[in-house]
């Protein structure tokens, strides 16, 4: 397919796509501003625009707004939250009616790096010890990584607020590799890290004294409960990852809708998928071509079904797994 549809309307479409990307990427904007998107396809033939699908990024909670049909789909980041949202478990209270049309491939990891001089080898440790960590934390008060740490805390009697109570700081960053993170990974003014985006930070916060902390299997069993997937952290990722351990799958973002959506529309939004392919900007090494988005991979996680149009559209396709 040509990079851009012939015509002066898809011309002025790209223009207000390119305007909202940029006007939505303002590093000034604080995390929970105005930073996300929604593409929305309709007809403006008329007096007014009439919305038909609206395709959109933002928090796991949107969840219920797609469950409502308020939104048509959405990408959430990672898989593990819409398995929540699915089986009505974490900080969903009932299951919702959703299914994936895709999944973006990303291969990532969610790792609890703390200083080894600390002594410490569980946070079963830091709980008895009630000790007051510093911690660096992500900012933005929607990010999935906040919600893993609150489930990962809680069943170990704890939470951020009581370390706080302890003495404890948390020190706020926006990326994973935020420099605010690094300087104080160096500086040894931070004593753990919990955050995924790890291929930013985990070699420098390794190289200057911290190491993953393990969890035992009775954690991986609580949060496997939750949707979240133990995965192994291989050394051979990374340069200075002394051996390989386990830790919590933070891969895909599988683009989502409720069950209630017609399945022809799930089937033009996965062909759309396939259409437009090397138009859209894949993570590099870890995309493996259009069949990876439809199947389930190490980087694609799929524990939500896939809607019946995707299913259509992939299986026409032989993209078979």
């Amino acid at each position: 397919m040509e990079p851009l549809p012939k015509g002066a309307n898809f011309k002025r479409g790209k223009i207000l796509f390119e305007l909202g990307l940029h006007i939505a990427g303002n590093p000034d904007t604080p995390y929970g501003g105005n930073r996300d998107m929604c593409v929305v396809v309709g007809s403006g033939s008329g007096e007014g625009f009439k919305p038909w699908l609206r395709l959109s990024t933002g928090s796991a909670v949107m969840a219920h707004a797609v469950a409502r049909g308020e939104v048509e789909a959405a990408f959430v980041n990672p898989s593990a939250m819409l398995t929540q949202a699915y089986r009505g478990v974490g900080i969903f209270n009932k299951p919702l009616p959703l299914r994936i049309i895709g999944n973006y491939p990303s291969n990532d990891r969610f790792v609890i790096a703390m200083r080894a001089s600390l002594g410490f080898k569980s946070l079963h440790d830091v709980k008895k010890a009630k000790y007051p960590l510093k911690i660096s934390l992500r900012e933005d008060p929607t990010h999935s990584t906040l919600v893993l740490v609150a489930q990962l805390l809680a069943h170990h009697g704890m939470s951020i607020a009581e370390i706080e109570s302890w003495g404890g700081k948390v020190y706020s960053c926006g990326g994973p590799g935020d420099e605010r993170r690094l300087s104080r990974i160096r500086d040894g003014s931070i004593d753990v890290v919990f955050d995924e985006g790890i291929s930013t930070w985990i070699d420098e916060a390794i190289k200057h004294g911290m190491a993953p902390l393990q969890l035992d299997e009775a954690a991986f069993a609580h949060l496997a409960a939750l949707g979240w997937r133990k995965m192994p952290l291989k050394a051979d990722r990374f340069a200075y990852l002394p051996m390989e351990s386990d830790c919590i799958d933070f891969s895909g973002w599988p683009l989502y809708a409720s069950a209630a959506m017609p399945d022809q529309t799930a089937y033009d939004i996965a062909a759309a998928f396939g259409a437009r392919h090397d138009e859209m900007p894949w993570e590099d090494g870890t995309h493996k071509g259009i069949a990876q988005v439809f199947t389930q991979t190490d980087a694609t996680p799929m524990d939500v079904p896939m809607h019946p149009g995707a299913l259509r559209w992939r299986k026409e396709q032989g993209h078979i797994g």
